[in-house]
């Protein structure tokens, strides 16, 4: 290896040993639940995206099971040769019933579903408009294109006007772009007064819901259900790895924006398509979503928040904006929210720290996500030990 890189790697590591940021990988031991097995430690977990416990439930592995045994384990090639499956397509429209489109098209990943709708949809003649805090996923789409940028300040729809009067007319095509639950402060973003504005303008409107598919709306089905907005927002793209419990990412949309992702989208074009098991794993918690035990998993979901949440907030803790499962507890400087983080894990609870540059220097964190597998003596628990960690730390 070529000294430079050495000196380069050891420069860089050595900084985030200094700032008390450097971390190694923590280890799940098992299955993800609401208790894990961590680095050899049984703790409760508060760091999933499982919200609502799907990722091992029987009838999920049973689909799984099935369709390995009768389909293979792997399509063998990219959609647009032969990796196109029959049950590709059953999925595909499944989703787009969920999420009440013309159609949807699944990705490999939510982050590529981001570089999959926005590349094709924007040339040098148009303008992207970005929320400030929109998940890494949407900024790299955005970087693969050559159309203009702008950035409005988060969720502020008077900044975002403000843009979309300043460029009225100077572009062929605006995209406004916005996470439907923000990943990182839990808070949901304002689609219907987005949706007035981009109606107003003439702009397209994009949602990314990862963390709101399964979790806000008519059986789970996202922030466009949330403000009864369907038929008027045009794209929403989402993941399977979340609440839904396996892996990769859609688009839903309309017919003929579907059509053009499958002659353009470049992760479509160069990727292997799903194996048959996730995808019928992703079939299977579609349709247990919109029965009755999927509304009782999302009811107590929300039931599990509402507990710990409150619970924080007594304790005197800041939990900042958030209004859904994702509830941050922010300390300030990063390794302040690190040195919380590993002493809440020595004491029985899993609650990842987060620093710049994913948030703000001041705003350093350790990120809690409840789910519906936990139970309200595990949450109970979880407070407790937050207490007498944040009594230790003098954060409350």
């Amino acid at each position: 290896m070529p000294k430079s890189l050495d000196d380069y790697l050891d420069r860089e590591l050595g900084a985030l040993r200094d700032q008390g940021l450097f971390r190694t990988l923590r280890i799940l031991d098992g299955p993800q639940g609401a208790r894990a097995t961590i680095d050899g430690q049984t703790v409760i977990n508060l760091s999933a995206n499982n919200y609502l416990g799907l990722n091992t439930h029987p009838a999920l592995c049973a689909a799984a099971i099935r369709a390995i045994e009768a389909l293979g384990v792997g399509s063998g090639a990219v959609r647009t040769i032969i990796g196109t499956m029959a049950i590709h397509e059953e999925l595909e429209r499944k989703l787009a019933a969920f999420k009440h489109t013309e159609a949807s098209l699944v990705f490999q990943s939510g982050f590529t579903a981001n570089a999959g709708v926005i590349g094709p949809l924007l040339t040098e003649q148009d303008l992207v408009i970005s929320d400030e805090l929109n998940h890494a996923s949407i900024i790299d789409g955005i970087r693969l294109t050559k159309a203009d940028r702008r950035v409005y300040a988060h969720c502020d729809v008077a900044s975002l006007e403000a843009v979309l009067r300043e460029t009225q007319g100077r572009y062929a095509k605006t995209l406004i772009i916005t996470d439907g639950v923000f990943s990182m402060d839990g808070d949901i973003a304002p689609l219907d007064r987005i949706a007035e504005l981009a109606e107003r303008y003439g702009a397209i409107t994009m949602v990314d819901d990862a963390h709101a598919s399964g979790v806000l709306g008519d059986h789970g089905s996202g922030t466009v259900s949330h403000f009864k907005l369907h038929g008027r927002w045009d794209i929403q793209v989402g993941t399977l790895s979340k609440a839904i419990g396996a892996i990769g990412g859609y688009v839903a949309c309309s017919a003929r924006l579907r059509q053009l992702m499958e002659h353009r989208a470049r992760p479509l074009l160069f990727s292997t398509s799903h194996p048959p098991s996730v995808t019928a794993t992703c079939i299977a918690a579609l349709d247990l979503l919109q029965s009755a035990e999927g509304e009782a998993l999302i009811d107590r979901l929300w039931q599990n928040t509402r507990l710990f949440k409150r619970g924080l907030e007594a304790l005197g803790f800041n939990t900042g904006i958030s209004q859904t499962p994702i509830t941050p507890v922010i300390v300030g400087e990063g390794a302040r929210a690190m040195e919380l983080s590993d002493r809440l894990f020595a004491a029985g609870v899993f609650a990842q720290g987060i620093a710049y540059p994913t948030v703000a220097r001041d705003k350093g964190r350790v990120r809690t996500i409840v789910t519906a597998a936990h139970t309200p003596e595990d949450l109970h628990e979880a407070l407790n030990v937050f207490e007498h960690v944040g009594r230790q730390m003098r954060l409350i």
